[in-house]
């Protein structure tokens, strides 16, 4: 699987979505600084999460995007689909055409089994990871930070 910067991004950007539309619509300007991404990029990325219903934008004054379903409802590969990411170790493109044509006249290479199951493989476990789980990973992270900054500072304290 080639996961580019887009499906990355995509990812880490519909995080910071789900961890703070709580208060209201987020704004791209804001995920653009936290997340250090270019803000065309994210316009280009929100642009396609929208299409797919994944996000919802407000427009106005104190507009910005919303999840367009919530985070429970939301997998990993909806994301990277969306922003059409291929899932792909093939090296065809799942066409079944690995040689040439002039070799073996366009014939499955050897390892294409091997391939097409881990790309299977990919799709199942991004399907099962949804975007819930990842905003309760983060929010457990941040938690562990706090906790061990509190202990350090206490412990200077002593």
């Amino acid at each position: 699987m080639r996961l580019t910067t887009k499906g990355r991004f995509a990812v880490t950007a519909m995080i910071d979505l789900a961890l703070r539309q709580a208060d209201g619509p987020v704004t791209l300007a804001g995920i653009s600084a936290r997340q250090e991404i270019s803000l065309s990029y994210l316009e280009q990325l929100f642009s396609k999460l929208r299409r797919h219903e994944i996000v919802e934008s407000v427009r106005g004054p104190g507009g910005g995007y919303n999840l367009g379903r919530p985070a429970a409802k939301v997998t990993v590969a909806d994301i990277i689909i969306a922003v059409d990411e291929p899932i792909d170790a093939t090296q065809c493109g799942g066409k079944e055409n690995c040689h040439s044509s002039e070799h073996v006249g366009g014939a499955r290479c050897m390892t294409h089994e091997l391939w097409a199951t881990l790309n299977a493989k990919m799709v199942d476990y991004l399907d099962s990871v949804s975007l819930q789980d990842l905003v309760n990973q983060q929010k457990a992270s941040e938690q562990k930070i706090v906790v061990l900054h509190t202990s350090q500072h206490q412990h200077h304290l002593a």
